[in-house]
């Protein structure tokens, strides 16, 4: 029996966007269209009469803003959104505080020819609706119940040596800001993928920077890999580990698509495997696809420790499942036991165990 379609309501001000939105989804014969509203109030009673799957929602609108409304939701009914938001900083912004209150993806508005732009986007907006109908929401109090306090580091802890290598998707946002944000400033050096634009990683570094005892910047070509410090890919191109002596470096070059992106997890892990070895650890984090799965496998092969979240706590327990069965995953954790996993590891042979 055919599993039934993933039923959609479309919240947005523009006529136009709703007509394009309704359009490319009902292509799709596992989406089914209930409907549309033009502002959060329309939505709000369409939400009671027809109990849509997914929504989504833009951030700009009349009457009140995509992010206030988003707050009511995951606060009295917590479902899955799906973003419409612009390239501009201002959207870039806006889109990452959704994120950050549980919308579970985004997609963004082309900022030129916006009705051949859309259309080229079809396959995404149809992936990501069906993507985010089968994700786990949490409401606004179980987010904040999960958030754990900053770890510090025992004696006999030394991150000097050792680089961590995350990669992350759809619901790394939430996962990343989790993870990173109770790191200690003498951390080891972090390399992270995130699947996003450019405008939009420029400012989710800003956001993490703020929030963390370490220093989160977006990687730059030649800039010297250091402890305490957490390096974001840029959107639209790789980063790779390599050494310049006796020193690691970001290493910033390509915009070709791998294992379907740019940046990709893929080519970080690949890189790490193959510049650090035995000192490195690899993190997977929430994703739709398959990008690092085979990455990760070369780390372990490498020496590496890998380390992949659960099912029970990520939003789209894609990429890390892929990992899992290839056995690229040495451990499955939580994502609240990920950051002192990846400190035990930095621990000496003598070390004590990380305390609270």
């Amino acid at each position: 029996m055919a599993a039934n379609p993933v039923r959609v309501l479309i919240v947005d001000d523009s006529a136009l966007i709703r007509k394009m939105l309704t359009e490319i989804l009902s292509k799709d014969r596992g989406i089914e269209v209930l409907g549309t509203a033009q502002d959060p109030f329309v939505a709000r009673e369409k939400i009671k009469l027809l109990n849509p799957d997914v929504i989504t929602l833009d951030i700009e609108m009349p009457k009140m803003d995509g992010i206030e409304f988003l707050q009511k939701i995951m606060k009295l009914r917590p479902m899955p959104v799906l973003m419409v938001s612009s390239l501009t900083q201002q959207g870039a912004d806006a889109t990452l505080q959704a994120l950050e209150l549980g919308a579970v993806d985004y997609v963004a508005k082309p900022t030129q020819d916006l009705q051949s732009g859309l259309a080229e986007k079809c396959e995404e907006i149809i992936s990501k609706v069906k993507a985010a109908a089968n994700a786990k929401v949490r409401s606004g109090s179980e987010r904040s119940l999960a958030k754990a306090p900053r770890l510090k580091s025992a004696p006999g802890y030394s991150s000097t040596e050792t680089v961590v290598a995350i990669g992350a998707s759809t619901g790394g946002v939430e996962a990343l800001t989790s993870v990173l944000t109770v790191l200690p400033p003498d951390s080891p050096a972090i390399l992270v993928t995130q699947h996003m634009p450019a405008s939009f990683t420029t400012s989710f570094a800003k956001r993490l920077n703020a929030m963390c005892a370490i220093h989160v910047t977006e990687a730059r070509n030649g800039v010297r890999v250091l402890p305490g410090h957490a390096y974001l890919a840029p959107g639209d191109e790789h980063l790779r580990l390599s050494r310049s002596g006796a020193n690691y470096i970001c290493k910033i070059a390509g915009q070709d698509r791998v294992s379907g992106h740019c940046p990709s997890v893929d080519v970080l892990f690949q890189s790490v495997a193959d510049c650090a070895g035995k000192n490195a650890i690899g993190v997977m984090l929430t994703g739709m696809g398959k990008d690092g799965a085979n990455g990760l496998l070369a780390m372990r092969h490498s020496g590496a420790h890998t380390l992949g979240q659960n099912e029970a706590t990520s939003v789209v327990y894609g990429m890390p499942r892929v990992a899992f069965e290839i056995g690229a995953v040495e451990q499955q954790l939580s994502l609240t036991q990920i950051p002192k996993k990846i400190l035990d590891i930095c621990v000496s042979e003598k070390g004590k165990a990380i305390r609270v």
